[in-house]
């Protein structure tokens, strides 16, 4: 039975078959349906003290970004089935994920469900939260010594290392555990993961010579050894790899290797390869650098439109939202920057910040969804085929992710693209009071500076207390440094509609 005919049954039965209202948030959570899900499960169980009821209700209104009403939902669940594990961590995630106090809630899942590692590691997020990541980094390490081939939680360690500011330390557990574990070639998948993760090629060559020296060849490293080579320079050996075949890094690292070398026929073959593959956004941002080099026509129809990129002024509405840029910065105290992160010279707030339930960020969401409303009904004037050219009519607005960015003195981001997106973005809520032309800009369509490509940026866009500026998530950008003073914004990246995702406001 469709979601449709199932839900118009329950409509006519008020809801009245528990199961059967179980089954129908499971689909709507998968397509994208809980609005209209979530008045009959709401009304099932307040009338029936369901606790299975109450812990979907939470998860509907979680996947909603309606999470005051989904921590009273997990209160509820839990009140009716204390001992029930996925409850417990439920209500745990749910408070972690709206900025509340998690860490005693997830002892208690954790005391319910002590062999779940999700649960642990949701522990360690609920402990940075709260200022106590050195707690997290003790123990989680003390757990490794115990545990050391637990990949998970080497890879959350490395992360919180390098969140406080002992990047130095990042990989210290995965050679420990290497040491007395020599042969198990899971450690060394992961820790050329991380350091490819965090740029870090010197290490992972040296990582490579140390693996080969303890006896473990293969396709399970070669990947990386071509990574290593390709992005060190050394293209001589980086071109016996890929001649070997053994070298399978995906495309994305040969595009790079290719036009690094200027060798932009086998860039462009592999490009065009990929367009016409699954998920060609991941080519986008190189397609749009090599067409840009060949003089490519298609380059028009992909980064012409001016459409594609929206500057929307929202300073008076901005500055209505009183003590955001506090309430911003009180978020920054804990925050420093991942691996992965393209942030230098300032912090990156951790976890979802459109799902925190202050009121400020309330507030700020709902403005921000009416603008990014705006931009996507501009994009249905873009040409068929075009990959910023979806039908989000009418659809609800959802976020991949949300954060805040502080940039102190010389700050700036590495160029970058973010590939869980549709649309990124950058909303600029305090700047210093003076920027030299050029300052702490918005840089777009500009490579990466490792692949020595001298692109300019094909758009530059200055910052402005409350300006707002979208653009496609696979365009590569990043910013300009500044000399002194602090650039707060706030980020986020809207997901890309679902085909079957149902009509309804956001």
């Amino acid at each position: 039975m469709s979601f449709d005919d199932e839900l118009k049954a329950l409509r006519a039965t008020h809801g009245a078959n528990g199961e059967r209202l179980a089954d129908l948030a499971r689909a709507a959570l998968a397509e994208q349906r809980e609005e209209q899900a979530l008045p009959l499960v709401a009304t099932a169980a307040r009338k029936g003290r369901n606790a299975r009821l109450w812990q979907w209700k939470g998860l509907l209104e979680r996947a909603l970004d309606e999470h005051a009403e989904a921590v009273e939902s997990f209160r509820q669940a839990s009140a009716l089935a204390p001992g029930d594990a996925s409850i417990a961590h439920g209500a745990a995630r749910v408070a972690l994920e709206a900025g509340l106090p998690a860490v005693n809630l997830f002892i208690r899942a954790l005391q319910l469900a002590p062999a779940d590692a999700q649960v642990y590691l949701g522990l360690n997020a609920a402990r940075i939260a709260e200022g106590r990541s050195e707690e997290a980094e003790a123990d989680l390490d003390q757990v490794l010594e115990r545990s050391p081939l637990w990949l998970d939680g080497h890879q959350q360690l490395a992360q919180i290392r390098a969140l406080i500011g002992k990047r130095h330390l990042a990989f210290a557990s995965l050679d420990r555990a290497i040491a007395s574990n020599a042969a198990a070639t899971p450690l060394w998948q992961t820790l050329c993961e991380l350091q490819v993760l965090g740029d870090e090629f010197e290490l992972l060559k040296e990582t490579l010579r140390r693996a080969r020296q303890a006896g473990v060849q293969g396709p399970a490293l070669a990947a990386y050894d071509f990574i290593a080579a390709s992005e060190l320079g050394e293209t001589a050996r980086a071109d016996e790899l890929l001649a070997s075949g053994e070298a399978a890094a995906g495309p994305i690292w040969s595009v790079r290797h290719f036009m690094r070398n200027g060798e932009l026929d086998q860039a462009s073959a592999i490009v065009d390869a990929e367009l016409t593959g699954g998920r060609p956004t991941d080519i986008l941002p190189y397609a749009q650098s090599l067409w840009r080099l060949t003089g490519d026509p298609r380059l028009d129809w992909l980064a012409g439109p001016e459409s594609l990129v929206s500057v929307i002024d929202l300073g008076d509405e901005l500055a209505a939202i009183r003590g955001l840029a506090e309430r911003l910065r009180t978020l920054h105290d804990a925050s420093g920057r991942y691996l992965d992160q393209s942030v230098r010279g300032g912090s990156q707030t951790d976890g979802p910040l459109f799902s925190r339930i202050e009121p400020e960020i309330r507030a700020l969401r709902a403005l921000i969804v009416k603008a990014v409303q705006q931009h996507t009904a501009g994009l249905q004037s873009l040409p068929d085929g075009h990959p910023q050219k979806l039908n989000a009519t009418g659809r609800k607005i959802r976020f991949t992710g949300s954060w805040s960015v502080r940039l102190m003195g010389q700050g700036f981001h590495t160029s970058h693209v973010h590939p869980q997106g549709w649309i990124s973005s950058a909303l600029y809520v305090s700047l210093p009071e003076q920027l030299d032309e050029g300052e702490g800009w918005l840089t777009l369509g500009d490579p990466p500076a490792e692949l020595g490509l001298q692109l300019p940026p094909s758009r530059m866009v200055e910052p402005k207390v409350g300006r707002l500026v979208l653009f496609p998530s696979w365009m590569f950008h990043g910013t300009r440094p500044f000399r002194a003073g602090e650039r707060l914004t706030v980020a986020f990246d809207v997901a890309p509609p679902a085909e079957g995702q149902s009509s309804s406001s956001s």
